[in-house]
C-alpha cells in the first residue's frame, strides 16, 4: 500500500471511531507509519485531509449508486436513492457530517457526485412526465430536505431517533416536486404548463432534435425552462 492510500484508510479508520468526529495529523500519521510530513506534502492541509476521507469514505457507496441498474419507474428508484442517502448517514455519521459541515475550506467532492447522481434521476422522472417542477429545483429541494432530516436524526442520542423519521419527510417533500399518479383522473388533475415545459424539456436533453441549430435548440431549451420555472399565476 503506496503512502497515500494507508493515510486515507488510517483517516477514515480513526474518524470513523472519533467520539467528537475529529482527528489528529499525528495520530493518522502513527497509525499510517508515516510523518506528518509526508501527510502534508500529500493532501496540503488538515481541512484537504479530511476532505479526501470524506470522498474516500464515500466512494463505495456512490459505487453501488453507480452501479444500481435504473428500473422501469424512476420514481421508485428517487425514493430508494433518498432511503439510501439516510442510511449512508447514518452508518457513517462522522463522515457525513464533514460532507456538509461548513468548516472545511476543501469542499469534498462527494457532495458534487451526491448531487450529480440525484439530478440524473430526476431527469429520468421529468422524462417519465412526473416532475412537477424543473429538475434543478427539484434537486435543491429534495436534498436539501434530505440532508437535513439526516443531519436531524444525527443530532438526537440514538436512542431517541425516530426510526420512521426519513420516510416520513420523503413523503411530505416528494408529493411537492411529483406530478399525480398515473391512475389518477386526469379531469381532476390537468397537467400545468410548467409541468409539460418541465417533461418537454427533459426529453429534448435526452433526445436532441437533429433539425434544430444550436442556437436554436438553446433558445427552445431556454424558453422551456422560463416555462418551467415561472410562478404560478
Amino acid at each position: 500500500m503506496d503512502h497515500r492510500s494507508a493515510i486515507l484508510a488510517a483517516a477514515t479508520e480513526l474518524l470513523e471511531s472519533s467520539p467528537n468526529g475529529d482527528i489528529s495529523t499525528r495520530g493518522v500519521g502513527e497509525k499510517a507509519g508515516v510523518q506528518q510530513p509526508v501527510i502534508y506534502r500529500l493532501f496540503g492541509d488538515k481541512d484537504s485531509l479530511l476532505a479526501a476521507v470524506v470522498d474516500h469514505g464515500f466512494a463505495q457507496y456512490l459505487a453501488a449508486k453507480r452501479a444500481a441498474v435504473p428500473t422501469d419507474d424512476p420514481v421508485a428508484d428517487l425514493r430508494r436513492g433518498w432511503d439510501g442517502h439516510t442510511r449512508f448517514a447514518l452508518d457513517h455519521p462522522n463522515v457525513y457530517r464533514l460532507m456538509y459541515t461548513p468548516r472545511l475550506t476543501s469542499p469534498p467532492r462527494a457532495v458534487r457526485e451526491a448531487d450529480e447522481l440525484l439530478r440524473g434521476v430526476l431527469e429520468r422522472v421529468a422524462r417519465a412526465g412526473r416532475l412537477a417542477v424543473e429538475p434543478d429545483r427539484a434537486a435543491d429541494v429534495v436534498m436539501a430536505a434530505n440532508t437535513g432530516v439526516a443531519l436531524s436524526l444525527l443530532n438526537r442520542p440514538e436512542p431517541d431517533r425516530d426510526p420512521e423519521l426519513s420516510a416520513r419527510v420523503r413523503e411530505i417533500v416528494l408529493p411537492g416536486i411529483l406530478t399525480p399518479e398515473p391512475d389518477a383522473d386526469p379531469a381532476d388533475t390537468p397537467p400545468s404548463v410548467a409541468q409539460a415545459a418541465t417533461t418537454l424539456g427533459a426529453l429534448l436533453r435526452s433526445h436532441r432534435p437533429d433539425s434544430f441549430s444550436p442556437a436554436e435548440f438553446a433558445l427552445l431549451t431556454e424558453w422551456l425552462t422560463h416555462l418551467a420555472t415561472a410562478p404560478k399565476p
